[in-house]
């Protein structure tokens, strides 16, 4: 069974098929169906305090509406009996069916030009608190992780080599923050998102007197739009949107490098339990961390989405241009592709298992306490450019002997300068080395268990 087009008054042709085909959007705009009924109750409403509708008119088709949401929610087939353009065409077409020519008032003062913004607006700020709680939870996921390997030391890397000895736990604090900006820009984009529209009619704005404030804080939104051209050819927010997403799937990215780089034999630092790992169809005895492999192969899809747009929006005139129909296949996928990832990153996190000792193993070796031997020959007086350059000859010395620098005799290491006295060893230890970095950020075990309580209470602020 087919709709009737809200368009076809003009027209005494049929439309080509193939090309009615291309035109249809109701393949993915039919998951707009809830924000489209909620946007259409708060227009009823305004229609009735301007006199386009009577009381009875209004209650039916509100009745309609809402049957029209329980049957699409309930009924599996429901959208499929119906062969409609786009959602909006649905949704009219079965109030038609239900009230009647009622329902044929219900556009009455809006276009689908103002009806679209408005249903994806209601869709988008929904979905951010969706992915805002996602983000929390893989926050948590990493404060749980940190919490119950608070003493555990990791080499850091600068260029992937190995640099300094970091706690742990200031890893998985590296990684909370970077979601907790993420976290905050997806609060920005929300507010810029949730302006509302509907009322802007296809570009000049309507003539009919509706309240348009009254139908905003009905839908939960902060303001109305100020001007009807930009409101119905704006989507900064879509862009906005997928362009915060894809700096989660960034920062998903590089955790899940850093995953997989450190669940390798070679590094040995972390396992990934049954749950999240799969096996080689070929090679018995692989264990392989597809759960990151996949979240790191997302972002790429991700940032597309956001190149896409942009390439979409940049040379369209005002106002609303059928180009812009190509925005929600983008920011749906953005919206489902950053949701499944945070949620398997949090599944991840849990169901890692740390080798606390062959991390340590690995943070106590290569030469990684080079910076502190520098640094306690700058405290001396030494000029840190000649503690530098004498470091870097001990560090010659030990690799020739095949020792670390701790290995070294007392004699040895004053023969490159007399100002090493025996407490150089307590310097040189790995518990000294982190114990130092105690300024605010840094990975001394004082400021980790701080930066931790912090984590933890930022994160019950917001639940």
């Amino acid at each position: 069974m087919g709709s009737k087009n809200l368009w076809g008054g003009r027209f005494t042709g049929v439309a080509d098929e193939g090309f009615a085909r291309f035109n249809r959007s109701f393949g993915f705009d039919r998951r707009l169906l809830e924000a489209d009924v909620r946007a259409s109750l708060a227009h009823c409403e305004g229609l009735l305090g301007a006199g386009v509708l009577s009381r009875s008119e209004a209650d039916s088709i509100k009745e309609g509406l809402r049957t029209i949401r329980q049957r699409a929610a309930e009924e599996s087939g429901y959208f499929d009996e119906l062969q409609s353009e786009d959602v909006h065409s649905f949704v009219e077409a079965r109030l038609v069916e239900l009230v009647g020519d009622a329902g044929r008032k219900l556009h009455t003062g809006r276009s689908r030009n103002d009806q679209v913004a408005t249903d994806l607006r209601l869709w988008l700020r929904d979905e951010i608190d969706k992915v805002g709680a996602k983000l929390r939870e893989a926050q948590s996921a990493l404060l749980d992780l940190a919490e119950a390997h608070s003493a555990t030391v990791i080499p850091g890397y600068t260029h992937l080599q190995r640099a300094q000895p970091v706690l742990f736990a200031h890893w998985c604090l590296a990684y909370f923050e970077m979601l907790a900006r993420d976290c905050e820009r997806m609060a920005e984009v929300r507010r810029r998102t949730n302006v509302m529209p509907l009322g802007s009619a296809a570009l000049a704005g309507t003539a009919y007197e509706i309240d348009r404030e009254q139908i905003a804080r009905e839908l939960g939104f902060e303001d109305v739009s100020r001007n009807s051209l930009d409101a119905v050819s704006d989507r900064d927010f879509c862009v906005e949107f997928v362009g915060a997403s894809s700096l989660v799937m960034l920062h998903l990215s590089r955790l899940a490098e850093d995953v997989i780089i450190y669940a390798t034999a070679e590094f040995g630092f972390i396992e990934l339990s049954d749950a999240v790992a799969t096996g080689s169809s070929l090679m018995p005895q692989k264990k392989n961390p597809d759960s990151m492999e996949l979240v790191r192969g997302k972002a790429g899809r991700v940032f597309g989405h956001l190149t896409g747009l942009l390439a979409t929006l940049k040379g369209l005139p005002l106002a609303y241009n059928k180009d812009m129909q190509e925005d929600k296949e983008a920011v749906f996928d953005a919206a489902d592709t950053v949701t499944a990832s945070l949620e398997v990153a949090a599944t991840v996190l849990r169901n890692v298992r740390v080798r606390e000792e062959e991390a340590r193993d690995a943070a106590s070796r290569g030469y990684m306490n080079a910076t502190e031997l520098a640094d306690y020959l700058a405290r001396t007086g030494m000029p840190f450019r000649e503690a530098h350059d004498t470091v870097g000859r001990l560090v010659l010395r030990a690799i020739e002997r095949g020792v670390e620098l701790q290995e070294l005799t007392l004699a040895e290491m004053q023969t490159f300068s007399p100002l090493i006295e025996e407490d150089v060893y307590k310097a040189l230890s790995l518990n000294e080395t982190l114990a130092t970095k105690s300024q605010i950020g840094g990975t001394s075990p004082t400021r980790v268990a701080e930066a931790l309580k912090a984590a933890r209470e930022s994160l019950q602020d917001v639940s």
